[in-house]
């Protein structure tokens, strides 16, 4: 990772933990801490999941996730050009992971939320991606997906 790279990563981590503000990504991604959460009660992680239109429970961050299914499911929000998602890091709070579980009654992570509502896991985004749901969902929030530009592209070509 290069230095001003990862001086940024590192910003927005510190940022992360605390309290809002517009994050160096302006109105994209938001890594939140522990400190964000409050810990795992359902009543908070409603309040979470309602809060943006697209929110995921990852392990890691976005910049640096944890695990390789965490790292997909951000490839694909890239893939889609979705930036302005929170994005909450189960490693950070043990509350967090577990309480995010039991809300949505889904043993694993990472977890995607669209609009509060629960979507899935990884396999399930995946899902959505390769069958064009995903494009789909993500225009009924108003969010336009990068792929139909990237189709459109092609097609002009």
């Amino acid at each position: 990772m290069s230095g001003s790279l990862g001086r940024a990563a590192a910003a927005l981590l510190r940022w992360g933990r605390g309290t809002g503000g517009g994050g160096l990504w302006g109105p994209g991604v938001r890594a939140a801490g522990s400190g964000a959460s409050g810990g795992g009660s359902a009543e908070q992680l409603d309040a979470l999941v309602k809060k943006d239109k697209v929110v995921v429970f990852l392990k890691g961050t976005p910049e640096q996730p944890q695990c390789g299914f965490s790292n997909a499911v951000v490839q694909i929000l890239r893939l889609h050009g979705v930036r302005d998602y929170a994005a909450y890091n189960v490693l950070d709070d043990p509350e967090l992971r577990q309480g995010i579980k039991d809300y949505s009654n889904w043993p694993t992570i990472p977890q995607v939320y669209l609009n509060g509502e629960f979507v899935g896991g990884c396999d399930i985004l995946l899902q959505m991606h390769q069958n064009g749901d995903l494009v789909e969902e993500l225009k009924k929030l108003g969010i336009h997906s990068a792929l139909l530009d990237e189709k459109k592209d092609q097609d002009s070509k």
